[in-house]
């Protein structure tokens, strides 16, 4: 209790009562939340990065559940060594993961050369600096996590269950409508809670791989403490996210006891 208090708590009591104070005088003031929300750019950048968040958390969900599946279900004897395979990227630091990206998506690099080989692609493809690519380096960074989350609950359950739906004359793909998906939802809401929640606030592929287009809120916040020196007011965007997490967290909880429920 006393660990979470001193690196938990009290940072957040700290940056609280800081975005309630003036840059210019320090004095009690409400001017950091009315600078936000009277700001346009600042509004639409949060609702852009809530669309990046939900564009990587559901792309990440397509490529994980099958891949978490197909080794709980299908390779349980290759199933290590896949599990290894896909944290692997997490041994490295992620700046590197992230220059990595860059080197391989810009114009004349590794991908575009390789197009190249068959005439495709030969005027540069064009995805470095753009939405486009902050959302591939935010899935490669995050759907991981989905993969072990989806992995844990498909592993968990009972084959007999399955064996049952078949021997019932249901179908392959009734039994996954209500069997497989139904028992695996708790896996599922934590796999993009783990995902959705880390790509509100991410703001290091924004930066490397978006550019001027990649701008969300979270290289905001990063500018309001380490560019400008305007800490109050970056505080105040820094637990307005927090607020937007907190509801995050909050409905996905409430739609997976749903989903259990159901």
């Amino acid at each position: 209790m006393i660990m979470l208090f001193l690196f938990a708590f009290l940072p957040l009591v700290t940056m609280l009562i800081t975005s309630f104070q003036s840059d210019e005088t320090g004095s009690a003031t409400l001017e950091n939340y009315e600078r936000f929300f009277s700001n346009v750019t600042y509004l639409k950048l949060t609702g852009k990065t809530i669309v990046m968040s939900l564009v990587v958390t559901l792309v990440s969900l397509i490529i994980a559940y099958p891949l978490a599946y197909i080794m709980a279900k299908k390779l349980k004897g290759l199933r290590n060594i896949i599990l290894v395979l896909v944290i692997i990227p997490f041994f490295t630091n992620q700046l590197v993961r992230v220059y990595s990206w860059l080197i391989f998506l810009q114009d004349g690099g590794i991908f575009n050369n390789f197009l190249n080989l068959f005439g495709l692609c030969e005027d540069g493809m064009g995805i470095l600096y753009t939405q486009s690519a902050v959302i591939i380096g935010l899935t490669h960074a995050f759907f991981p996590y989905m993969v072990v989350t989806i992995y844990m609950a498909l592993e968990r359950l009972d084959d007999s269950m399955l064996e049952a739906s078949r021997s019932l004359g249901a179908s392959k793909l009734t039994t996954f409508r209500r069997v497989i998906f139904p028992l695996s939802i708790p896996g599922v809401i934590s796999g993009v809670m783990i995902v959705f929640v880390p790509a509100l606030g991410t703001f290091v592929e924004p930066r490397i791989l978006g550019g001027t287009d990649g701008t969300v809120i979270g290289t905001v916040i990063e500018d309001q403490f380490f560019e400008i020196a305007a800490w109050n007011f970056g505080a105040a965007i820094a637990f307005l996210l927090l607020a937007l997490v907190i509801i995050s967290m909050t409905a996905l909880n409430m739609a997976g006891r749903r989903g259990e429920t159901e």
